[in-house]
């Protein structure tokens, strides 16, 4: 019977067997994928991926909402509330409303 070091190491070894066959396969099939595309004149575009969408509002900055009138600071008013404007309303002596742009 096999000590556990040994199975480790086999263990070790058939990974490194499995990522390299499926790093092989991978690399045949996106060859096998340009050949055609090239046979039949097709672009990534015509496959309806995300190549063929047209970019969205992801990524664009959006204007402040909220502003620090001390500081500067901003806050679009979309994701986590910054903690700067957390801690002025924790004072409780302002309203988020007296911090609108």
């Amino acid at each position: 019977m096999a000590n556990l070091e040994q199975l480790l190491k086999q263990q070790s070894e058939l990974a490194k067997q499995i990522e390299e066959t499926r790093a092989s396969q991978r690399q045949s099939a996106i060859d096998q994928i340009k050949e055609l595309m090239a046979a039949h004149q097709l672009r990534p575009e015509d496959l309806g991926g995300t190549a063929a969408r047209k970019k969205g509002t992801t990524g664009k900055k959006v204007a402040a909402k909220y502003r620090d009138p001390s500081t500067g600071d901003s806050w679009s008013g979309r994701g986590l509330q910054p903690k700067w404007l957390k801690a002025a309303l924790s004072g409780g002596k302002k309203k988020l409303t007296d911090f609108a742009v």
